[in-house]
């Protein structure tokens, strides 16, 4: 089965993240990973985890606290490593970082066709804001 280790993202983990991400889908094309990636390590690099079964890289999360509400991106557990319980640990260490942060509440966005994804939050005890989300795309990718 393996054991997940979970530790802060290395340089050196730039290729097999974007690899895990592709495989997983959640690669946009509006979205460069690895402008995603040096903006993440611009700020608050220590939000973003990675876990590992051995030497392979199984899983990864990334998140933020802007001082109001946590964020969580990026979250996926290569199809190899699934049901074992490896997402929702990358869950509980990014709730206990920004936790111990000061950070109140955890919010974050799921494609709405993504029913899995939403069952797999539930599961945790995330519910559905009264919310709309919108967005515009600043710097274009």
């Amino acid at each position: 089965m393996g054991v997940l280790t979970i530790g802060r993202y290395c340089d050196a983990d730039r290729e097999p993240v974007i690899a895990l991400w592709h495989r997983c889908g959640l690669i946009r094309s509006w979205n460069d990973p690895d402008k995603d990636i040096a903006r993440k390590l611009a700020v608050q690099p220590e939000f973003f985890l990675v876990g590992r079964v051995g030497d392979v890289l199984a899983a990864t999360a990334m998140a933020g606290y802007d001082g109001h509400r946590g964020w969580l991106n990026y979250l996926a557990v290569s199809p190899d490593f699934r049901h074992r319980g490896f997402g929702r640990r990358l869950v509980a260490e990014v709730e206990r970082l920004l936790t111990a942060s000061g950070c109140p509440k955890l919010s974050l966005q799921i494609r709405s066709s993504n029913r899995e994804v939403m069952a797999f939050y539930r599961a945790l005890g995330y519910v559905e804001d009264e919310v709309v989300c919108m967005g515009r795309r600043l710097i274009p990718d």
